[in-house]
């Protein structure tokens, strides 16, 4: 698929055919006392910097055979990123143009360089039901319909996307391993990395090879309830408003022998570890990727190789999973130790157990008033069947009895929401905290491990400061 260079090894005639023989790593220190050997195989260093350049290839290739793509076509795709970026960079040197639409929550690198390849990027509220107008597919498909020569990739349920990688991905870990692989692990998104490298990997082996997916716990496909997480590009995320939850094509759920489950702070604990201790510099849904690596292989012996699939690097997050600003506002483990006194600290452990109160976003404003009581305010949170923690990124406001003045009783609390509530994590240097919130009294959301567990009044960490002053 990639190519053949009639130059010397290393020497390509395009960006496309330097796609693909990336190399595996071993891990040596972040295993402790693992006797199973696991490698890391670095998707980052393929030109656009991630596992998502081989199916951005297979697809492109796949549509410009089939006359689905031509000359001066427009390539538009939805994407948290890394499949824009492969795409972008593959179309800019064939001479396309590209549209790409992205959650809310991607991070700022990755925007900037999805425009620095040329690609228009149209950015959508990520809190949206399947069948809503600003849902990523369907801003997407609305501008393929709206463009004239315009293909839309849909990598969820395109079949070259699991194509390239059991034609690329497979065979590559099977050569590199000498066929010893007996364990492959990688984090379920659009399904296409694990669905196609397990399905080489299992013929070519005789189905020995066991394949693990890598899912954040809160995804549908591990059997959480679809709440949100951190860890970009990885698992299935479900709104409750979503009436029929459709997996992606691309995803072959019988490929797959068995799920971890990873929380957040676990994969944003491993791959600090990993970047100070083996020198890999990698993007979040490595790290989700890696601790079910390591979780799969304290079972095993010397005689077994774990491989796993790092997708992309950690430069396109530095904003987010090492930068400590980011990362203790939400209450997850910073890269360095905090300066001085920490949120967590000046409340103490007992909050961290805490229940937090909050609305419903289903709740009519009646029973938003008598849940209000006496309380300055209280914030509003997406409506989930279950009951389970709430995540910080899934609070769509707050009400205050001020914002429910004039609403009838029976109007749905989720229309007269007022700006969300300033929020602190338990990490967070305690002065850094207050300079972020501006010093501000009333309620605060107190966060931990990305969690909502409270709702707290601001004076709390401003008496402390004031008393540490004066002593």
């Amino acid at each position: 698929m990639t190519g053949v260079s009639t130059h010397a090894a290393g020497v390509f005639d395009s960006v496309a055919e330097a796609i693909g023989h990336t190399p595996l790593v071993r891990l040596n220190r972040v295993v402790d006392d693992i006797r199973a050997t696991v490698y890391v195989k670095l998707e980052y260093l393929n030109p656009g910097g991630s596992v998502k350049d081989r199916a951005a290839l297979g697809m492109l290739l796949a549509a410009e055979r089939a006359g689905e793509l031509r000359p001066g076509g427009t390539v538009v795709e939805a994407s948290s990123g890394n499949t824009g970026l492969g795409l972008a960079a593959l179309a800019a040197a064939r001479g396309y143009r590209t549209i790409v639409v992205v959650p809310d929550r991607v991070s700022a690198e990755k925007k900037a360089l999805l425009r620095a390849h040329g690609a228009e990027v149209h950015e959508t509220p990520g809190l949206r039901p399947v069948d809503h107008p600003e849902h990523l597919r369907s801003v997407a498909l609305r501008l393929t319909a709206e463009i004239p020569g315009a293909w839309f990739a849909g990598q969820y349920d395109n079949p070259a996307n699991p194509a390239a990688h059991k034609a690329t991905t497979g065979p590559e870990i099977w050569d590199q391993t000498g066929g010893r692989v007996t364990h492959f692990v990688a984090g379920i998104g659009t399904g296409g990395t694990i669905t196609g490298s397990g399905e080489y990997l299992k013929e070519a082996s005789g189905g020995t090879v066991r394949v693990i997916g890598a899912d954040p716990v809160t995804s549908v496909y591990g059997g959480g309830d679809g709440r949100i997480w951190y860890v970009e590009a990885v698992g299935h995320f479900r709104h409750p408003e979503t009436a029929v939850d459709e997996w992606p094509e691309s995803y072959h759920t019988e490929v797959v022998d068995r799920i971890e489950r990873i929380p957040d702070v676990e994969a944003i604990r491993i791959l600090h570890r990993v970047a100070r201790e083996e020198g890999l510099l990698l993007g979040g849904s490595s790290g989700t990727a890696i601790a079910a690596a390591l979780r799969t292989a304290r079972a095993l012996g010397p005689e077994d190789v774990v491989v796993v699939v790092a997708p992309d690097s950690g430069r396109a997050y530095l904003s987010k999973y090492y930068n400590d600003e980011w990362l203790g506002s939400l209450g997850f483990p910073l890269t360095t130790a905090a300066a001085g006194v920490t949120v967590g600290a000046v409340l103490g452990e007992v909050e961290r157990d805490a229940n937090l109160v909050a609305v419903a976003s289903g709740a009519t404003v009646g029973q938003a008033r008598a849940l209000l009581g006496e309380r300055a305010a209280l914030p509003v949170v997406l409506q989930r069947p279950a009951s389970g923690p709430t995540v910080v990124a899934e609070i769509l406001g707050a009400v205050t009895a001020a914002d429910l003045a004039d609403a009838p009783e029976t109007d749905p609390v989720s229309e007269h929401l007022g700006t969300p509530l300033p929020f602190v994590g338990t990490t967070e240097p305690l002065a850094r905290a207050l300079t972020r919130i501006g010093g501000r009294p009333g309620p605060v959301v107190l966060a931990h491990e990305g969690r909502a567990i409270a709702v707290i009044d601001a004076t709390r960490l401003t008496d402390y400061t004031e008393q540490e002053e004066t002593q």
